[in-house]
């Protein structure tokens, strides 16, 4: 596996930004990790980050380079500072170049495949209810979501009663009167299933100790309660909290739900 630390201008958010980017590199002499080429157009996953984290995070913590490498897949990490991956009021388009620029901007860069079969997104926290938000706005776009520790969406009653909450949620949100449509990200949910489609399939896990597993089983149920299960909607609640040790072992689960080395179980 190649990794690249790259910088380049983004023209939503008018400024130069940072992104991590792991590409598969095949090799029959490196010790102790198997790896696979990339036959035509590289599947790709774009894997987001938490409030408080960065593009290297995912590396530093998790072993996803390791995971990656078996399955020829490309991984892009982005960094989304605290935007809540919205179109901030008070602050960024995160929306717009986490959804539709940065997507364009790595094919031009490395080849990935357009194709929405090969394209994923996976966060946790704050970047769960992101890759949420993201797949079920651009359904065209991306052909599975894993939501890590979050819910469709994670505001919480009494939550401004924190300052430092209450300050994200307004650089995000402002006073709400103005939000996108992508927002709605129940209701654009529903929309595609009545719509029949298409629809990304969804993997979802919180740990049995996360303080956000009520936003959790809230999405749960709203998915468990469409009719025929439009989105292969999985869901997984395993003892844990809001911990790396949880999105280490989930990720990979993840990986596995998308069936991409059916052979091989990635799993430590």
């Amino acid at each position: 596996m190649a990794l690249l630390h790259t910088g380049f201008f983004s023209q939503a958010l008018g400024m130069c930004v940072s992104c991590d980017v792991i590409l598969p590199q095949f090799s029959s002499s490196l010790i102790g990790m198997k790896t696979a080429a990339a036959r035509g157009p590289r599947k790709v996953l774009y894997l987001l980050h938490g409030m408080s984290d960065d593009e290297t995070i995912w590396q530093r913590r998790t072993s996803i380079e390791r995971y990656a490498a078996p399955l020829g897949l490309a991984v892009v990490m982005p960094a989304a500072q605290i935007s809540s991956y919205a179109n901030m009021a008070h602050g960024g388009r995160y929306f717009d170049y986490i959804a539709d620029e940065l997507p364009e901007t790595m094919r031009g860069f490395f080849g990935f495949s357009d194709r929405r079969e090969d394209n994923f997104i996976a966060g946790l926290s704050m970047g769960g209810a992101g890759c949420m938000k993201i797949g079920l706005a651009r359904p065209e776009r991306f052909g599975a979501i894993g939501c890590l520790s979050a819910g469709a969406s994670n505001r919480r009653p009494g939550q401004d009663a924190d300052p430092r909450r209450a300050k994200y949620n307004l650089m995000a949100y402002g006073d709400g009167a103005n939000l996108g449509p992508e927002e709605d990200v129940l209701g654009n949910a529903k929309k595609l299933a009545e719509a029949g489609g298409p629809c990304p399939r969804i993997y979802h896990a919180c740990g049995t100790e996360d303080f956000l597993l009520e936003n959790a089983r809230a999405t749960r149920d709203f998915f468990t309660g469409l009719p025929g299960n439009p989105f292969d909607y999985t869901y997984e609640e395993d003892p844990g909290a809001h911990t790396w040790e949880f999105w280490d072992e989930h990720i990979q689960h993840f990986l596995a739900f998308l069936g991409l080395n059916p052979e091989n179980d990635v799993r430590n």
